[in-house]
């Protein structure tokens, strides 16, 4: 795989796990709506499995993030490294001049 393609998989699992953390984020504020609503409801099922599950939740978007800065770092240094930015402007300059070399 080149260096560009691999920069812009990078990048996409970058914006996917963006996405899974604005996901789970949501999922906790739903959970935290039904904790809210079952207090007038007092639903003994859910006043004792919402917590639990809004913990693990909770503990899943402090991996996302944990991963997601990690990744996102990993991705700006090899950008950084390789000069990404430099093979996009030759990659836009081949595209218009006609001289791509694949």
């Amino acid at each position: 795989m080149d260096t560009l393609k691999k920069f812009e998989l990078m990048e996409k699992i970058v914006r996917e796990l963006e996405d899974l953390q604005h996901s789970q984020q949501a999922i906790i504020q739903k959970i935290g709506k039904i904790e809210v609503d079952n207090i007038d409801l007092g639903d003994k099922k859910l006043d004792k499995d919402l917590p639990d599950m809004h913990q693990r939740v909770a503990d899943n978007l402090d991996s996302i993030r944990d991963i997601l800065a990690y990744f996102a770092e990993k991705t700006q240094n090899f950008g950084n490294k390789n000069n990404v930015d430099a093979l996009k402007e030759q990659q836009a300059i081949d595209g218009v001049t006609g001289n791509n070399t694949n």
